[in-house]
């Protein structure tokens, strides 16, 4: 039974850092924002489209983890972890608050 959840946890560990050092790179490949978000604007994000991203984020993984095999076989694996994974990553982690399109602010990029 320990074997078990050493093993559990040694899986959910790589499965992790898989998914981290995918999301580093997103950083450097968003180009610059050029939106004026309001504050109402900012307020929605925070408490309703980041957590919503979030789940997906986490669901999205979940999901392309389960079907890796199957995505593997079938040549779409890239596509899948595309669509599954860093699309929402995207969105939670590189977006700007309140901004509808992923990147950074112009200000910062220059």
């Amino acid at each position: 039974m320990q074997t078990i959840m050493v093993m559990t946890r040694r899986v959910r560990l790589a499965a992790s850092l898989v998914l981290l050092a995918g999301i580093v790179p997103m950083v450097a490949q968003a180009g610059p924002v050029q939106e004026n978000p309001t504050g109402l604007a900012m307020v929605g994000d925070v408490l309703i489209a980041r957590p919503i991203g979030l789940v997906m984020f986490a669901a999205g993984s979940v999901v392309y983890l389960a079907t890796l095999p199957i995505s593997l076989a079938g040549g779409n694996a890239g596509e899948a972890g595309d669509r599954l994974v860093m699309q929402p990553a995207k969105e939670v982690f590189v977006r700007c608050l309140g901004c509808t399109r992923a990147g950074y602010k112009e200000s910062l990029a220059n």
